[in-house]
């Protein structure tokens, strides 16, 4: 801006009465002493406004103004002690914050544990349903074997323990009018990782093999009571341990249990 621009803005004016704020005042200030033309107008607004307040204000004598002073009882002047305001409104509308962000905080800490313990709930249920889906499979398993075991129409032949593992042993049930075959492996170890023993039916001359089915996951299996596949005719059942798959034909050197039936 230039200075006849800032002259002619007002600014000067409101400096001279007192009516900018301290920033502006110290801004003028700053321009008066860079500038001698806005200095010398500032001169001339002071002079101007008490030439103007001289053309105003009555002419008093001394005996006049001694008059006055006794009048109004200047000489001993009471002093009037000022106790600064407070300001209670902002006080309590600081208080009313503090408590609303306390009461919202507090709000927010119930609700994450509400959330919490809804999760904590629902993670309580799936496991109470699995554990359950669990029971019942494991009771249906049971039923099973015990139905197995329980029916007389079932032809029991006991495996015995073979060169390769002589501690073993297995049982298979085999019900020749429904031709349904289940095997009782409690008497096995647990194969080897990347292993399955696999179950065949044989007809001794000549000996014929044929395979009717693997003992699958036999670690997740508690009871070790496998239902294998139907056989119409057999002479002996053996179980072999072959690599996961399964084999077209017994691994002889494996041959875990055999028996006659």
């Amino acid at each position: 801006m230039e200075t006849k621009e800032y002259i002619e803005s007002g600014i000067l004016e409101l400096y001279v009465f007192g009516s900018l704020s301290e920033t502006e005042s110290e801004e003028v200030a700053e321009m008066a002493k860079k500038y001698p033309e806005i200095n010398a107008e500032i001169i001339a607004i002071e002079k101007s406004m008490l030439a103007l307040s001289s053309s105003f204000a009555p002419f008093q004598s001394v005996k006049n103004y001694a008059a006055i002073k006794e009048k109004l009882n200047l000489s001993t002047p009471e002093v009037i002690n000022m106790s600064p305001k407070r300001n209670w409104a902002q006080y309590v509308g600081w208080a009313a914050a503090i408590i609303l962000l306390a009461g919202i905080g507090f709000q927010y800490n119930q609700l994450e544990l509400t959330n919490n313990q809804i999760v904590t709930t629902n993670l309580e249920k799936v496991k109470i349903e699995k554990e359950r889906n669990e029971l019942a499979t494991k009771k249906a398993a049971i039923e099973t074997h015990l139905a197995v075991i329980k029916d007389d129409k079932n032809t029991v032949i006991t495996l015995g323990g073979q060169t390769v593992s002589p501690e073993s042993s297995a049982k298979v049930y085999w019900n020749k009018d429904t031709q349904t075959v289940y095997v009782d492996a409690s008497g096995l170890p647990e194969p080897p990782k990347g292993m399955v023993y696999q179950v065949w039916a044989l007809k001794l001359n000549p000996l014929t093999p044929t395979s009717i089915g693997l003992l699958d996951k036999f670690k997740d299996n508690n009871e070790r009571f496998f239902a294998v596949n139907n056989i119409a005719e057999a002479e002996a059942f053996g179980i072999t341990l072959e690599p996961a798959g399964g084999s077209l034909t017994p691994t002889l050197e494996q041959l875990y249990t055999l028996g006659k039936v």
